[in-house]
């Protein structure tokens, strides 16, 4: 079995204009609701064993929150340029190229991929993963070879504004 974890990053700002797409930084509700998320999935026992993630600032900071707040190590995050603004077959392409080894492994990226991504792995499970949101499933497959689809059980969706 693999654990398969899904983040887009938190809530990023749009207040410099002059700043390229892949540099734009958190804004004061991503900079609130990516600790929140990295201590709810620390409550649901998502504990990655490889954390990667888009190279773009409001990525690389989420994954950074994220892994602070859940006690991954900061210095085993790694960075995949195929991840920014990546489709479903590049993500597919990521995910497979990992380690066996690996058995959680936990993707910091962007819409409308990750939530492409989900409704391939859980189909029908939402029209749009919101800033900060979260999946998590179990894969019953021993590799990362998604390309045949193994059964999946849904562990966790769960979003900021998404209250108990």
């Amino acid at each position: 079995m693999k654990t398969l974890t899904l983040v887009r990053h938190a809530k990023s700002s749009w207040k410099d204009a002059s700043l390229a797409d892949r540099d734009r930084p958190l804004n004061k509700r991503g900079k609130r609701d990516a600790p929140e998320m990295g201590r709810r999935i620390a409550a649901a026992g998502v504990r990655p064993s490889l954390i990667v993630s888009s190279p773009a600032v409001r990525a690389w900071t989420t994954a950074k929150v994220i892994a602070a707040e859940i006690g991954y190590p900061c210095e085993f995050l790694q960075r995949d340029n195929a991840l920014y603004l990546a489709s479903v077959n590049d993500i597919l392409d990521v995910i497979v190229a990992q380690d066996v080894g690996f058995n959680s492994l936990m993707l910091v990226g962007h819409n409308p991929g990750f939530t492409d991504f989900a409704n391939y792995l859980v189909p029908g499970l939402t029209n749009n993963i919101p800033t900060a949101g979260v999946v998590s499933v179990e894969l019953d497959t021993d590799d990362w070879s998604l390309f045949d689809k193994p059964d999946v059980t849904l562990l966790l969706y769960d979003f900021p504004k998404n209250q108990p």
